[in-house]
């Protein structure tokens, strides 16, 4: 999948002012009478990512009729539960940077950074029950669940180093697609309720969101810190295993196979080593297959929107497919 590279901001044209009421539901939902509270929450929001989740919600609505006030405050839900998982992950990873700034554990440290990550999650429960639906409810319920059960499934499987590339797909549909998934959905749940809407909405995000994570992947081993905003090699030096690790891992050569297992058993991987690490995974195809199943689930999404009529919202729903394996962070 390769088309021209567009940007967010294109892609966000037909929707402004659903943003901006997207944007009033979420700041409301952030305040606070705790004034530390209220400094880290000006911290998250001025550090803020691309809004994907929410964006994703609200071209859905329109891609399956009119949003509604639900829709506005599912995507504001929709944000909170992103940023509150983020929190807590970068606690859990002893990460450092977060979009190219100090991460909040960083920051305020480890005590503080579970509490704000705690309080966001509160307010995106506060949201959930204010959204009075029961099939927005369980979606929601059942994908909370998913995230955690696909983090510690990640992380048991480093332990044991018994991932493979099925237990893989598995645990990335768990911890990113289900999330980016029922983003999508709440667009159809919150206006036309109908079974096919959800299930072409809930398709085209559990695809977006497998393409969306081989990437992330992919910036793991190819990219630096100055790029991605995160720190450099963080998945290779923490032994989880990504996609390209794994295919690297099942086509290489006895000789090959020891000295990967060698390099990722040292304790202190610099930049030496992980460029090693880098070059093994290259020269055996890991890069390439990685790419391969990016375009795959990439096209395939865009498969599952098909049978809605050509519509600016639906060319911006194709358009964030590629500006997702386009992306330089």
């Amino acid at each position: 999948m390769h088309q021209d590279l567009i940007t967010l901001k294109k892609i966000c044209k037909p929707i402004e002012n659903d943003l901006k009421e997207f944007q009033l539901e979420f700041d409301n939902a952030l305040s606070s009478e705790v004034r530390l509270i209220n400094s880290i929450s000006k911290y998250i929001i001025k550090n803020r990512g691309k809004n994907i989740r929410p964006i994703l919600t609200i071209l859905s609505s329109r891609l399956c009729g009119e949003p509604t006030p639900n829709s506005y405050r599912a995507a504001a839900m929709m944000e909170l539960l992103h940023i509150a998982t983020l929190i807590h992950d970068d606690v859990v990873d002893d990460a450092t940077l977060r979009r190219g700034r100090p991460s909040i554990n960083k920051v305020w440290k480890n005590k503080l950074s579970v509490l704000m990550g705690d309080f966001i999650l509160s307010k995106a429960l506060i949201n959930m029950v204010r959204l009075n639906d029961f099939d927005a409810l369980k979606q929601i319920s059942t994908t909370a669940e998913k995230l955690s059960a696909g983090e510690i499934l990640q992380i048991e499987k480093s332990i044991t180093r018994t991932m493979t590339e099925s237990i893989y797909f598995d645990m990335i549909n768990q911890k990113t697609a289900s999330l980016i998934a029922t983003s999508c959905e709440l667009g159809a749940i919150t206006t036309s309720k109908l079974e096919e809407d959800r299930q072409s909405t809930h398709s085209f995000g559990q695809y977006l969101g497998m393409a969306f994570q081989i990437k992330d992947d992919l910036f793991d081993i190819l990219g630096n810190e100055s790029d991605t905003g995160k720190n450099s090699g963080g998945d290779v030096k923490k032994n989880m295993w990504t996609l390209p690790l794994i295919f690297s891992k099942n086509n290489m050569t006895r000789s090959q196979y020891r000295l990967l297992n060698k390099l990722l058993n040292k304790k202190r991987k610099d930049g030496h080593i992980l460029k090693k690490i880098y070059h093994m995974v290259e020269e055996t195809g890991g890069i390439d297959y990685a790419k391969n199943k990016l375009d795959d689930f990439s096209n395939r999404a865009i498969d599952s929107i098909s049978s809605y009529p050509n519509s600016v919202i639906k060319q911006s729903l194709v358009d964030l497919v590629g500006f997702n394996v386009n992306r330089v962070k």
